[in-house]
Formats: structure tokens, C-alpha cells, sequence
């Protein structure tokens, strides 16, 4: 009698297990999904788009539909996998899509304006800093597929707190 008392204690304890489990598997299921597919929160650091963002380190948000529904324009600060090491991302701002043609400085070579036209399925991205930012005059326009999100919020350092202007 005694040992099915200690089992029906042991079925509650397990059942009770199985639901938190549950619970927090499913926890886990919604931040990823928002993580991957809504928003995210970034550090972004680097030279390249000073002065827009700080060299030292700036934490924004970066939403992850727009680009899914092509709707990134030109002006929008994106994220982008770099097309150098795809473990690596890159924060650069969109200056023309596929059919644009663009104009460009480029402080390194001897001919420094350059005109080009973006091939379909592209973007052309640059830093806000020309002088410290390899983007797409060095590499040429990136493919749309790169595009990881949409930078819209800065929420550190706190006197920069805000809507990202385009």
C-alpha cells in the first residue's frame, strides 16, 4: 500500500515536470522566433558609420520583416551578412536598389567619382564614414538575400535613445 502511495506521488511529480518542461520549450519556441523573425537587439561597433552611430558601440533594434517584404528603401540602415565571412555582419546604409544607378566617391583611387548601375536583385550599400567603411565600393552591390534587418531604434548610449533617422 505503501509503495503505490510513494508511485502516485512520483506521477504527480513527473506530470508536473512534463508541463514546465512544456512550458518552458515553448518559451524558448516564441523568443527565438521573435529573435529571428521580428526583432532583435544588436551591438553595433566599428568606425563606419560615424558619425550616425558611435565607433565605441551602439545597441539598437533591428526589425526583420521589411526586407522580407522588399520594402527596405534607400536610406534605411541594414543589416547585412558580410559577403567576406559570413559569420560577420555588417551595419551599412542602403543607397540604391536593383535598376539605380549611383554615383560615388571613393577616397582610395585615383578616379574618385564612379558611376554604376545596380544589377536586379541587388543593393548598394555604403557607410556614412567613406573614409573608414568597406562596403560596396569595394566589393560591388551586395544581393538583396543578404540583407538580415532593418535598423530602426538606438537604445544605448542613452543620449542617443531614439528613432534611427534615415
Amino acid at each position: 500500500m505503501r509503495l503505490l502511495s510513494h508511485l502516485k506521488q512520483w506521477r504527480a511529480v513527473a506530470t508536473e515536470a512534463k508541463h514546465v518542461s512544456f512550458a518552458v520549450a515553448k518559451f524558448i519556441g516564441l523568443i527565438h522566433l521573435t529573435e529571428s523573425y521580428l526583432c532583435s537587439c544588436t551591438l553595433l561597433h566599428g568606425p563606419s558609420m560615424l558619425p550616425t552611430f558611435n565607433s565605441s558601440g551602439d545597441v539598437v533594434l533591428a526589425e526583420h520583416l521589411s526586407h522580407r517584404l522588399g520594402k527596405v528603401v534607400p536610406g534605411d540602415v541594414v543589416i547585412v551578412r558580410s559577403t567576406d565571412d559570413p559569420k560577420k555582419m555588417v551595419t551599412k546604409r542602403v543607397l540604391g536598389l536593383e535598376g539605380d544607378k549611383v554615383t560615388f566617391f571613393d577616397p582610395h583611387r585615383i578616379r574618385k567619382h564612379n558611376t554604376t548601375v545596380v544589377p536586379k536583385g541587388h543593393v548598394w550599400i555604403q557607410g556614412d564614414n567613406s573614409y573608414s567603411s568597406f562596403d560596396s565600393r569595394s566589393y560591388g552591390p551586395v544581393p538583396y538575400g543578404l540583407i538580415q534587418g532593418r535598423v530602426f531604434f538606438r537604445v544605448w548610449p542613452p543620449d542617443g535613445f531614439g528613432l534611427v533617422d534615415d
